[in-house]
């Protein structure tokens, strides 16, 4: 089987539009009230490992739908015009989400470069995950 367009193309693109911060500048913004970190892993990383304090949990794969008000599934967060700043387990998920996101129409969006294990790595806080509903 022959891709358009394969994964490293995609994430060169993504890489080109959208602006990528290391851990530590993301690890400013945490108590920014203007600022929403947002992790897109699947909940069993995040119980595995843990997440950045106060992020908005939204796996990848509900990202377009939460974010689109037209949705069903639209959460009034990807609404509020504030600045976005995503993450996952290493800086591939996330620049692609925060590229779509861009295409989507929002504005003010960035993603951590090396994603939670760059975070982890350079010793920044890390909180558990608490689900909001336990089975």
């Amino acid at each position: 089987m022959t891709l358009k367009k394969g994964y490293k193309a995609l994430l060169e693109e993504a890489n080109a539009e959208v602006v990528a911060v290391s851990p530590q500048e993301a690890a400013e913004l945490i108590d920014d009230t203007d600022t929403v970190i947002v992790d897109l892993r699947d909940p069993r990383e995040l119980e595995r490992e843990g997440m950045v304090p106060g992020a908005f949990h939204a796996t990848r794969g509900m990202l377009e739908f939460w974010i689109d008000p037209e949705s069903p599934y639209h959460k009034p967060v990807f609404a509020s015009g504030k600045e976005f700043v995503f993450y996952c387990g290493g800086g591939w998920r996330s620049a692609l989400a925060a590229k779509t996101a861009q295409d989507m129409g929002l504005t003010r969006v960035k993603h951590i470069e090396g994603g939670f294990g760059a975070w982890k790595k350079a010793g920044l806080p890390v909180v558990p995950y608490e689900p909001k509903h336990k089975s």
